[in-house]
């Protein structure tokens, strides 16, 4: 088998229209088009690949700190500023992994694990 790319990550939510504010108005991702599936979701780009929403009314909430995934973008430290002004806290870092790259961290409204990371200097 020959991967050609990640394409999508799917979570379950318990609240869609409180995830679709949390991905499209809080993180700022962009809404794309999702076909007429027979249960509420919601897609989001990220870069090339997306983000599937499906809403799970009977999701437990739990730590997910097992499931994560992480964005790359050019700035941590411009990132965690936008959020904050939004209102939103319990963010960690920017900091430095070993290679130099920053990691800032934080969790959806389901507990999934958000990382939002730049990239090591290159050198």
């Amino acid at each position: 088998m020959k991967v050609l790319e990640l394409n999508h990550v799917l979570l379950n939510v318990s609240d869609l229209a409180a995830s679709e504010h949390f991905y499209g108005t809080i993180l700022e991702l962009p809404r794309i088009a999702r076909p007429a599936f027979p249960f509420p979701g919601a897609w989001f780009s990220l870069g090339q690949q997306e983000l599937h929403l499906a809403e799970d009314p009977d999701l437990v909430p739990s730590g997910r700190r097992h499931h994560h995934f992480g964005l790359r973008v050019d700035d941590t430290f411009k990132v965690r500023a936008m959020l904050e002004a939004k209102g939103v806290r319990d963010l960690f870092g920017p900091s430095p992994r070993p290679d130099g790259a920053l990691q800032l961290f934080l969790h959806d409204l389901d507990g999934y694990l958000v990382e939002i990371m730049s990239s090591p200097p290159k050198g």
